[in-house]
């Protein structure tokens, strides 16, 4: 089903102008497809779908051209690196978790986060050496907390 719906919404958006995720729920609805909103988040997410501009103004989804897809991979690569090496710790406090970095690097470790890690992300507030990043809840907030724990975080060894 779900190899069907992602199919279906890269056909769609190939020929179609879907400005929003409302609008690609309808279309897909028409398709036999019904959707949860949350549903099309993840799904744009994994077709790696993207906003652009058309000739005539109006901003709408597009697949990613192989140009793209590898500029997006070197970027993404690059935010990878400066998350390994800035992060030190994330911890949830209700619905916002807390993350400490390298003393001067919150605002680029925040960008970073915001570019890979967005998925229920709120938004990120970011100091010298502290982000808040905003969820809507406590178990998104304790989640994003141990996923970038796992993925980013690497234990510092006593010498």
């Amino acid at each position: 089903m779900k190899n069907e719906r992602q199919a279906t919404i890269l056909d769609i958006v190939t020929h179609n102008v879907i400005r929003t995720q409302e609008e690609l729920i309808r279309a897909l609805q028409t398709h036999g497809f019904h959707p949860t909103q949350a549903t099309v988040s993840r799904d744009i997410k994994e077709l790696r779908l993207h906003k652009i501009t058309t000739k005539s103004g109006e901003i709408c989804y597009a697949p990613l051209t192989n140009k793209q897809d590898e500029r997006l991979q070197i970027e993404n690569g690059k935010y990878q690196n400066v998350l390994s090496e800035v992060l030190l710790s994330a911890v949830p406090a209700g619905n916002i978790g807390v993350v400490k970095v390298l003393s001067g690097t919150a605002n680029a470790a925040a960008a970073a986060l915001e570019k890979l890690e967005a998925q229920d992300l709120i938004g990120t507030l970011a100091g010298d050496d502290t982000i808040l990043t905003l969820f809507a809840d406590h178990a998104k907030a304790a989640a994003f907390c141990r996923k970038i724990g796992f993925k980013y975080i690497k234990e510092m060894k006593e010498s």
